[in-house]
């Protein structure tokens, strides 16, 4: 006898129990859904406004940047030989015509050399490293941009931290109570702007040292054009 009514004590306990925890779980449990731009627009819209603006500007330096490295590194096949060839005979202008129908830094670089043959070997070379500087200033035109949005993004992102933590202290102070509902705004507001202004920052800088390494590689190009220019040029008079 004892032992049927223990039995069925546990069994009524275990049962109770079983259908507790799923109201007490259901009652603690619950999903909120929020879009990506809600959560954004938690940053403030003065702090994520330019961090959005920073964005724009460092993917159109990007890819506008890219595609001028790009036609500058591209190479006629057998340009050199052609050269040599045509400075050889004498021929001058089928040689700037040459450069001109390249038009990459490195030929306007030579077109400029070209059209001072004849005079010193030393006033050629200067004139081919001016036109070389004021090329490699148009290859690194708006990288400074790309750089300072790397360094300023994360900056504005942390701005919004400070914003954000000052405005939880004064809604605790307006509250006079530490509550989750009354912290979380500002909380939300100032972990939101430093993680959208450290991507935007990364993303920058791994952008400008890409595009700087691919300048110092066009560079490289024309250095070594420029000497092989002069070597023609010095051929005839050995």
């Amino acid at each position: 006898m004892w032992t049927s009514i223990l039995l069925q004590t546990l069994t009524t306990g275990a049962g109770t129990s079983e259908s507790a925890v799923p109201e007490v779980a259901a009652d603690v449990i619950q999903q909120v859904d929020v879009s990506l731009l809600d959560l954004l627009m938690e940053g403030g819209w003065y702090i994520m406004s330019p961090l959005a603006l920073m964005s724009i500007m460092a993917i159109y330096v990007f890819f506008e940047r890219s595609l001028a490295i790009r036609k500058a590194e591209r190479v006629i096949p057998d340009f050199m030989e052609k050269l040599r060839d045509y400075i050889g005979q004498g021929s001058f202008e089928s040689a700037r015509n040459l450069c001109q129908q390249s038009d990459t830094p490195m030929a306007r670089m030579l077109d400029k050399g070209i059209s001072r043959i004849g005079k010193d070997l030393k006033d050629i070379s200067v004139s081919i490293e001016n036109i070389g500087k004021l090329e490699i200033y148009n290859l690194e035109k708006n990288l400074s941009s790309l750089a300072t949005v790397s360094g300023a993004a994360p900056m504005v992102g942390f701005l919004g931290t400070v914003i954000g933590m000052v405005n939880v202290f004064l809604d605790m102070e307006q509250a006079g109570t530490v509550r989750v509902e009354d912290i979380s705004s500002g909380t939300k507001q100032a972990m939101i702007t430093t993680i959208v202004g450290l991507i935007v920052g990364i993303i920058a800088f791994m952008a400008y040292n890409h595009l700087v390494s691919k300048v110092s590689k066009v560079v490289h190009q024309m250095e070594a054009t420029s000497i092989e220019f002069i070597d023609i040029l010095e051929e005839p008079a050995s």
